[in-house]
């Protein structure tokens, strides 16, 4: 069976500042997150508060559906299925970099603050279902 290229499978995301990130409880239970991306090689990046809930939920299910939206998480366009792993210690580097290039001086901004009151990330990256 020929393998089907997903590489821009995220692309449309691309022209938006905000994605819903949709994890899953243990019963099942969508809960959305709007949150800062950034796309690279047909992955979607995502940094988030260390061990936040979001965080656990993917530790337990990497399946995902991201889709765009507002700051406030009212949906832009459909969403799309995805594979989603936090990243280990070591890998996220391209991670920080895009974000930080799509983000520019807003996000450096927010990591000072967030470094300020010592707060620590976790990165996700999701990858097409």
């Amino acid at each position: 069976m020929a393998q089907v290229d997903q590489s821009d499978t995220f692309a449309a995301l691309g022209k938006h500042q905000y994605i819903n990130l949709a994890t899953y409880r243990k019963s099942g239970e969508a809960i959305r997150t709007p949150v800062w991306f950034a796309l690279s090689g047909g992955k979607v990046y995502v940094m988030t508060s260390k061990n936040s809930g979001k965080v656990k939920r993917i530790r337990n299910n990497g399946r995902v559906q991201i889709g765009p939206s507002d700051m406030s998480g009212n949906p832009r366009g459909e969403m799309l299925d995805g594979m989603a792993r936090v990243l280990g210690p070591g890998e996220e580097a391209l991670a920080k970099d895009v974000l930080d290039r799509k983000y520019g001086l807003i996000k450096a901004v927010f990591d000072f603050f967030i470094t300020l009151s010592g707060g620590e990330r976790d990165w996700i990256e999701v990858l097409p279902a």
